[in-house]
C-alpha cells in the first residue's frame, strides 16, 4: 500500500512505479533554475519527502481510461504535484510553521519572503508545464488555483454572520483540498481517453474522498494514539475542527465548549479537552459525516467499470475511514 492506495494488481503497480519515476524526472527538470539558490529552495520540500499522493492518484485513476500510459498522464501528475508543493510554501508562511515533512520549513530557514517567492516560482513552473497539455488543461488548473486561494481566504476570514460554521468548514475542506483531487481525477480521465461520464464519476469520487480525508484528519487530531500526530495539536492552536464545531453547535457541554473555543496552553486542559471530545456527541456527528462522504465516494466508484484501478481507488476510501477509527 502506498499513500493509502492498495496496488495489489501487479500490472497497475508496475505502471504506477514507472509513472512516478517519470514524474520525479519532470519535477527535477522543472525546479532547476539558472540561479542555484532558487533551485535549492525549490527542491527543499520536494527532497524532504512526501508520499506523492496526488501524482499517484492521477496515475491510478488513469486506469479507468483505455490509454493509462499516455505521456500526458505523467505530465499532468507532475503539474498537480507542483501546485501542491507551491501551496505548502505559502501555507507555512501563513501558519508560521517551523517544520514541514520533518525538515525545517523554508520560511524558518530562509524567511517569509524567500518562501513566498519560491512558492510563486513553483506555480510558474507548473503553468509552463501545463501549457504542453493544451488550453483546456490550462483553464482547468487556473480554475483549480482560484478555488485553492478562495478556500484559504475563506478559512482565514472565517464564516460571515449568519453562515453555518459547519457548512463553512466543509466548504473550506472542499476548496482547499478536494478541488485539487478533483483535478487529478479530471486530468486522469481526460488524458487516458475515458468517456465524459467516466470523467464525471471520477471527479465526484475525487471531491468526496478529498473532503473525507480532511475530516479524518480532524478526527485523528483527537483520537489518534499511533498516527505520529500528537493528539490535540489543533486544540493547542485554536484551529476549529469538525468534532469541535459540532460540539459548539450542540450547545450542551459548556465546559467542553469553553475548551474548544480558545487556544489551549495548559497540557492538563488539552488532555481534558481530548478526553471529553473523544466521548462527545460532536465526535459521533463528525464520524457520521465522514461516513457520509465515504459513501458518496463509493457510489461514484460504483458507476465505473470494474478494473484494478477502481479496486485501488476503493481501497483508498476504506483507508480514509479506517485511519480515523
Amino acid at each position: 500500500m502506498i499513500a493509502g492506495i492498495d496496488l495489489a494488481d501487479p500490472g497497475l503497480a508496475g505502471r504506477a512505479a514507472t509513472g512516478l519515476a517519470v514524474v520525479e524526472k519532470l519535477l527535477d527538470q522543472e525546479l532547476a533554475s539558472d540561479f542555484p539558490f532558487v533551485t535549492e529552495a525549490a527542491l527543499h520540500l520536494m527532497h524532504a519527502g512526501g508520499k506523492r499522493f496526488r501524482p499517484l492518484f492521477t496515475l491510478v485513476a488513469a486506469g479507468i481510461g483505455p490509454h493509462p500510459e499516455a505521456p500526458e498522464v505523467a505530465t499532468a501528475a507532475a503539474v498537480v504535484e507542483l501546485i501542491h508543493l507551491a501551496t505548502l510554501y505559502h501555507d507555512d508562511v501563513m501558519d508560521e510553521a517551523e517544520v514541514r515533512r520533518g525538515a525545517t520549513s523554508a520560511n524558518a530557514r530562509w524567511g517569509n519572503s524567500v518562501a513566498i517567492l519560491t512558492g510563486d516560482f513553483l506555480f510558474a513552473r507548473a503553468s509552463r508545464l501545463v501549457a504542453d497539455l493544451g488550453p483546456d488543461a490550462v483553464r482547468i488548473i487556473a480554475d483549480t488555483f482560484a478555488e485553492l486561494v478562495t478556500g484559504q481566504t475563506r478559512e482565514t476570514i472565517g464564516p460571515a454572520e449568519g453562515v453555518d460554521p459547519i457548512e463553512h468548514h466543509l466548504l473550506v475542506l472542499d476548496e482547499k483540498t478536494a478541488s485539487l483531487i478533483d483535478t487529478c481525477a479530471r486530468y486522469a480521465g481526460m488524458f487516458s481517453g475515458a468517456t465524459d461520464d467516466q470523467i464525471a464519476s471520477l471527479r465526484r469520487y475525487g471531491r468526496a474522498v478529498g473532503v473525507a480525508f480532511q475530516i479524518s484528519d480532524d478526527i485523528i487530531d483527537i483520537t489518534s494514539t499511533d498516527s505520529g500526530k500528537t493528539p490535540g495539536t489543533d486544540l493547542r492552536e485554536g484551529v476549529p475542527t469538525l468534532p469541535a464545531l459540532y460540539t459548539i453547535q450542540g450547545g450542551s457541554d459548556l465546559r467542553l465548549i469553553d475548551l474548544v473555543t480558545r487556544p489551549l496552553t495548559s497540557e492538563s486542559e488539552v488532555a481534558e479537552a481530548v478526553s471529553l471530545l473523544r466521548a462527545s456527541d460532536g465526535m459521533k456527528h463528525a464520524v457520521a459525516t465522514l461516513d457520509g462522504y465515504a459513501a458518496q465516494a463509493a457510489a461514484a466508484l460504483s458507476e465505473l467499470p470494474q478494473s484494478p484501478s477502481r479496486d485501488a481507488l476503493g481501497s483508498l476510501t476504506q483507508f480514509v475511514v479506517a485511519r480515523s477509527r
